[in-house]
C-alpha cells in the first residue's frame, strides 16, 4: 500500500473508531491483544461491523444513516470479495440483527442501495471537472441528490441520507465563503465563525477528527524517529484514542512494513531480469502478488 493509501486508511479507521468509542484508555502491550475473529476480509481484521441497525416497537426496520454505515462497511471490501459474496455477508449480518420482517425491508433496502451505488459511480464518471471548484461540486450534489429520487422514497432519502446531506450543505457553504472575493478577510471570517456555530456536534466532531489523528500520527512519527518500541507507541495511540484503535493501528503499522519489504525485494528482481522481457516479468508478479496487489504496482515502478 503506497503512502497515501495507508495515509487514508489510517485516518478513516481512527476517525471512526475515535468517534464511536472515545473512553478512558487501559494501556495494554500490542502483544496481549487477544486475536480478533476471522474477518470478512483482511482488510477488516481488528474490526467490528459499523452501523447500529434496529426495529421500530411494531418490528418495522427503523430507516437512518446505520443501515448506510452497515452497507458501506462491508462494501469497503469490495476487490478482495465479489459483490454477490459481500451482498449475501450483509443479508446475513441483516438476519443476524433484525426481526425477520424487518430483516426483510433491510434486504430490499439493499438492493435499492446497491443499485444507486452502481448509478453513481456512473454518473460521476461522467461529470467533467470544472475550473470553478464550487460550480462543479454543486453540480455534483444535483446530480446526486436527483438520482437518488429515481432509487428511493422521500422517507428512505432522509433517514439513509439526512446527515451527510447536512454535512455536504456546510462544507458547500464554507466553500462559498472561502471563495468570496469580494468579502474581507474579516467578513470571511465572521461569515465562517456563524457556520461554526450553526453546526452540530457531531459535524463539529465529524470535521475535527481528521486533525486530531494527524497530530497523533505526527507525534508517533517522531517518537519512532527518537527510537520508541511498538509497545510505546502503542500507549500514545491508545491514550489519544482507544485501545481498540491503537490495535488496529498496530496491525496497520505491521502491514505496511512488510508490503514495503515485498516491494523492495520485487524491485531488485525486476531489476536482473532482461530488458523487455514482458512474460518474466508477469511471472516474477504472478509469484509475488495477487492480481488485485498488482494494480498497485505501477506506482512502485
Amino acid at each position: 500500500m503506497n503512502g497515501k493509501l495507508m495515509a487514508g486508511a489510517v485516518l478513516a479507521l481512527a476517525g471512526a473508531l475515535w468517534l464511536a468509542q472515545r473512553q478512558e484508555p487501559a494501556p495494554l502491550p500490542v502483544a496481549a491483544k487477544p486475536p480478533a475473529a476471522a474477518p470478512f476480509v483482511r482488510s477488516m481484521e481488528g474490526t467490528r461491523p459499523d452501523g447500529d441497525v434496529r426495529e421500530d416497537a411494531a418490528r418495522q426496520l427503523v430507516v437512518d444513516a446505520e443501515l448506510g454505515y452497515l452497507f458501506d462497511y462491508y462494501l469497503a471490501g469490495l476487490g478482495e470479495r465479489e459483490l454477490d459474496a459481500i451482498r449475501a455477508e450483509i443479508e446475513r449480518e441483516l438476519e443476524r440483527r433484525l426481526a425477520p420482517a424487518a430483516a426483510r425491508q433491510a434486504k430490499v433496502l439493499l438492493g435499492k442501495y446497491l443499485e444507486y451505488k452502481t448509478a453513481l459511480a456512473t454518473l460521476e464518471a461522467g461529470l467533467k471537472p470544472g475550473k470553478d471548484l464550487l460550480a462543479s461540486a454543486r453540480a455534483r450534489r444535483d446530480a446526486m441528490l436527483k438520482l437518488r429520487k429515481e432509487y428511493f422514497t422521500g422517507r428512505e432519502i432522509a433517514g439513509l441520507f439526512g446527515a451527510a446531506d447536512a454535512y455536504d450543505a456546510q462544507a458547500l457553504a464554507r466553500l462559498e465563503v472561502t471563495q468570496d472575493k469580494q468579502l474581507s478577510a474579516l467578513q470571511r471570517q465572521e461569515k465562517l465563525a456563524q457556520l461554526d456555530a450553526a453546526m452540530t456536534p457531531e459535524q463539529r466532531a465529524q470535521r475535527d477528527a481528521p486533525v486530531a489523528i494527524m497530530k497523533v500520527e505526527s507525534s508517533v512519527a517522531h517518537m519512532r524517529a527518537q527510537g520508541a518500541g511498538d509497545n510505546e507507541v502503542y500507549r500514545a495511540r491508545a491514550a489519544a484514542f482507544t485501545p481498540e484503535a491503537a490495535a488496529r493501528l498496530a496491525e496497520l503499522d505491521r502491514e505496511q512494513a512488510q508490503w514495503q519489504a515485498r516491494i523492495a525485494a520485487y524491485l531488485q528482481q525486476r531489476r536482473q531480469l532482461p530488458q523487455g522481457d514482458a512474460l518474466a516479468l508477469q511471472q516474477l508478479r504472478d509469484a509475488g502478488f495477487s492480481a488485485q496487489e498488482q494494480k498497485r504496482l505501477a506506482a512502485y515502478e
